[in-house]
């Protein structure tokens, strides 16, 4: 069955026809050419498709959109603004830790999830957060780096609370 769904994606308001089998997966690449949320596994197990709902990392190819309706999303495209990365992205970039770029925006969406719960993650923190997201390149000690570089510029960027 089709039905009309409504949902904030990467801050846009979007009136989105979706069928009742349709993953979020399949709207945001298919209906809204959203390119960085990529299918791997197709379970939910690799983090390829991870994207942000209501801030929060998910599998987008298991959801199903008919179910999304009032929700949030965020992928990889709704990061920079202004003409400049987010400091995430330049962290990627920066320590090189996309070597084929397949899996770069699941971590990318993951670590950004990451770094609002806790701005200063300890190594087996990034660890554990970052363990649904599988780099079939073993680029993990880049992936690393790269994530507590970004902990250091998010800081750096994040408005300062006076005492």
């Amino acid at each position: 069955m089709e039905r009309t769904i409504s949902m904030t994606v990467n801050g846009q308001q979007r009136e989105l026809q979706v069928n009742d089998a349709d993953t979020l997966l399949e709207v945001l690449r298919d209906g809204l050419k959203l390119w960085s949320v990529r299918e791997a596994c197709g379970v939910g197990a690799c983090g390829s498709c991870t994207v942000l709902l209501d801030g929060r990392p998910v599998s987008a190819c298991f959801l199903l959109a008919a179910r999304l309706d009032g929700r949030s999303v965020e992928t990889v495209e709704g990061l920079s603004g202004g003409g400049e990365l987010h400091p995430i992205q330049q962290a990627f970039l920066d320590h090189d830790a996309a070597q084929c770029g397949y899996c770069t925006p699941g971590f990318i969406m993951a670590a950004k999830a990451l770094l609002e719960e806790n701005r200063d993650p300890t190594d087996d923190q990034v660890r554990e957060y970052l363990s649904g997201n599988l780099c079939r390149c073993g680029g993990y000690p880049n992936i690393m780096r790269a994530v507590r570089a970004a902990a250091v510029r998010t800081n750096d960027h994040a408005p300062r609370s006076r005492p």
